[in-house]
């Protein structure tokens, strides 16, 4: 590969970044689902840690939402359907 090349996809990439618009995933509080059920799922879509779920379950419980992961539209979208699916609420915000 030449220089040249190399630099255009270089560019190519740092336009997409520019232009991808990074999205959040909220998870919001309720009187139904247990912290437990929560964690887990959490753990199982998102990928957290289980550390990390823990904390963002405190927060949701505490603050009544929380940012549970950042990223474009569409790898959120599959997230939020899967988390819904759980029966917990979400939006990509």
């Amino acid at each position: 590969m030449d220089i040249l090349t190399e630099i255009l996809e270089q560019e190519d990439v740092m336009l997409l970044e520019d232009t991808t618009e990074m999205r959040e995933l909220v998870v919001y509080n309720d009187d139904v689902n247990t912290f437990e059920h929560v964690i887990n799922t959490l753990v199982q879509v998102c990928r957290h840690t289980q550390e990390q779920a823990e904390q963002c379950t405190m927060l949701i419980h505490y603050k009544g939402k929380c940012t549970v992961k950042l990223g474009a539209f569409p790898e959120l979208q599959s997230m939020c359907t899967a988390i819904h699916d759980r029966g917990i609420s979400a939006d990509i915000v």
